[in-house]
């Protein structure tokens, strides 16, 4: 498991760190990227590329090759353009009210997903003259978003509702692309062929990090993985050719030995059966930790310790063991725990904590609180072109 950078020390005044690796970053890309060619591979970096920090994520992708963003929203297209000026931005949360001119002045492409959006779209470009690139998104079985099979065949048979418009992607998004065997990934490889065939011609996307496991049917022109740039293992049962991107460390805060029967935190939901000796971390759900996570494994010293008691807005409790078990000789006040890593040394993973709080990975690596400090490893600066 990869230290917190500085000599294995975390930022002073601190209570914990995210350390994020942009080197493997940028090679996790580059391996999606194999996988998925002939076809192009995009990224996912909505929700300010899943916590860990747009502003440095998407130019270390761009500078490993990425010429394409998904994000969700206008401000984060703003963002990505900035970031990114020559890359193509999509916007998965399509044209909302009175977004199209900020979409138009910086060339994003908004991910249409009704007719609604697309009669406001045409409206647009009547009155700009412009013909605007947009995507269009079909369901085609997950019942989110998407246009319906109705709309698909009203727009097939009065194909002028979006003559004034650039049909640049038709995309879908796969329900249960996280388990290769389910018979719902057939049914809507099925159903994105035959609505597609309706639409203009188009590149097409299907696959996101997990669809990418599926195999070369699903991958169409434009793969467009997420979880899985991030270090993610999408799929239940196939892995995928990344490594984990994201180290999480907090501070011991207090190191206290209770006697048998003493209760821990809130409700008094943990009792010790033994006289023990239990540690305070400085993570808790308003840095992102789950608060239903009991049992969770934070690693201390190089052993995994389990959550006890209730996780608290700030702090949790892990039990080190009967009294006469050593705790590693750097428990101290001020040294750090994992709370999840690499895995590679049998420390925690973020799979780990998605179990104990019965979510899914990709929750635990997003709703990492922007209050805990990112630290970059392997950062490439933009070079100062006025010093020699």
């Amino acid at each position: 498991m990869s230290a917190p950078p500085e000599d294995n020390a975390l930022p002073p005044g601190t209570t914990g760190v995210v350390a994020v690796d942009l080197d493997r970053l940028a090679a996790n890309w580059r391996a999606l990227s194999n996988l998925v060619g002939p076809a192009d591979c995009a990224a996912v970096v909505k929700a300010d590329a899943y916590g860990l920090g747009a502003d440095r994520c998407i130019p270390a992708l761009a500078r490993a090759g990425c010429r394409s963003f998904f994000v969700a929203t206008t401000a984060e297209a703003m963002e990505a353009r900035r970031l990114a000026p020559d890359a193509a931005i999509y916007v998965l949360d399509g044209l909302l009210p009175g977004s199209a001119p900020a979409l138009a002045a910086i060339g994003a492409v908004p991910v249409l997903s009704s007719l609604l959006e697309i009669r406001a779209c045409a409206e647009f470009a009547r009155t700009t003259k412009a013909k605007p690139a947009v995507a269009l998104h079909v369901c085609s079985g997950l019942n989110r978003l998407g246009l319906s099979a109705g709309d698909v065949e009203v727009l097939s048979l009065a194909p002028e509702q979006l003559s004034g418009l650039d049909v640049s992607l038709v995309m879908s998004h796969l329900a249960s692309a996280d388990a290769v065997d389910d018979p719902m990934n057939a049914a809507q490889l099925k159903a994105f062929e035959r609505l597609r065939s309706l639409l203009p011609a188009a590149r097409a996307s299907l696959a996101a990090s997990d669809g990418m496991m599926l195999g070369p049917a699903y991958h169409y022109d434009l793969a467009r993985p997420g979880y899985a740039l991030y270090g993610g293992q999408p799929s239940r049962t196939l892995r995928a050719p990344v490594e984990p991107v994201v180290s999480v460390y907090a501070r011991i805060l207090q190191i206290r030995d209770v006697p048998t029967g003493a209760s821990v935190g809130y409700s008094g939901i943990w009792r010790a059966e033994r006289p023990s000796r239990i540690a305070t971390i400085a993570a808790g759900y308003a840095d992102g930790v789950p608060r239903i996570a009991t049992g969770g494994p934070v690693r201390v010293d190089g052993v995994n310790y389990p959550v006890v008691g209730r996780i608290a807005m700030d702090q949790m409790v892990i039990d080190l063991g009967p009294l006469n078990v050593s705790a590693g000789g750097r428990s101290v006040l001020g040294a750090e725990a994992v709370l999840f890593g690499n895995g590679d040394d049998g420390g925690p993973t973020a799979e780990d904590w998605a179990r104990a709080a019965g979510t899914n990975n990709y929750e635990i690596v997003a709703r990492i609180s922007p209050r805990v400090p990112r630290r970059y490893i392997n950062e490439e600066l933009p070079r100062d072109e006025s010093r020699p």
